[in-house]
């Protein structure tokens, strides 16, 4: 399915209140973008990253790729394109996508009353999901973008699993400043993010590797970003 389309139906699907991503304004990776949509032209094993403190508990029962569930923010389809090095960078299809990301907020499902979060959203499941790569390595989110909370750069975490659901790589995905700056000045965020991505204790030494190929899009419409993970 086309991304257009997909975001399309998934966002008139869920009555949010953004649309279709139409206006293209590029980002970079906080200085000069080299997109990589096919993601072959430096084939290099992307970072492997702690899976954080909140990762999925029973990702078998989140077989979605609309992850948006109750939150509200500025619409994100994001696709990710795993490629297997060992076998020349050629799409890994077959393989399950665990995504997993906070709301507008800062705040993460699943989780709640404890010193890292205390408001309880233990019984919930927004923002989380898992999908089968396609022939091409591909699996695609309709999501919001994901807010910042204190002591981290804005991220995206995720896991490929192999059919057996073993782990292959854990990672997390890093945004361009200026797109967030841009977004958390709309209504539903909650201000510039306090931690830039060169003084993020996860992406300090790794961003090259973990800052997305591309993010397009605008606040009204709505952004899509793409990324290739190497595993």
């Amino acid at each position: 399915m086309k991304r257009n389309d997909f975001l399309k139906k998934g966002v008139l699907g869920m009555g949010i209140f953004v649309a279709v991503p139409t206006v293209v304004q590029a980002c970079t990776k906080d200085s000069d973008p080299k997109i990589q949509e096919e993601g072959k032209e430096d084939c290099e094993l992307s970072p492997s990253e702690t899976a954080g403190p909140f990762p999925i508990k029973t990702p078998s029962d989140l077989m979605k790729s609309n992850i948006v569930s109750d939150r509200i923010g500025v619409a994100l389809l994001f696709t990710l394109k795993v490629l297997n090095k060992s076998n020349d960078c050629n799409p890994l299809s077959g393989v399950y996508v665990d995504v997993w990301h906070c709301d507008a907020q800062g705040y993460y499902s699943e989780y709640g009353n404890t010193a890292l979060q205390q408001s309880d959203y233990t019984n919930a499941h927004f923002l989380r999901g898992r999908q089968i790569t396609d022939s091409n390595g591909n699996a695609s989110f309709i999501s919001i973008f994901p807010g910042w909370y204190p002591g981290r750069a804005p991220h995206i975490h995720l896991e490929i699993l192999d059919a057996n659901e073993k782990s292959i790589k854990i990672s997390q995905i890093a945004f361009p400043k200026a797109v967030c700056d841009d977004v958390y000045a709309t209504a539903s965020y909650q201000g510039e993010a306090d931690t830039l991505n060169s003084k993020d204790n996860v992406f300090n030494n790794s961003l090259t590797g973990n800052m997305a190929d591309s993010v397009t899009g605008n606040t009204t419409d709505g952004y899509t970003l793409l990324k290739t993970i190497v595993v």
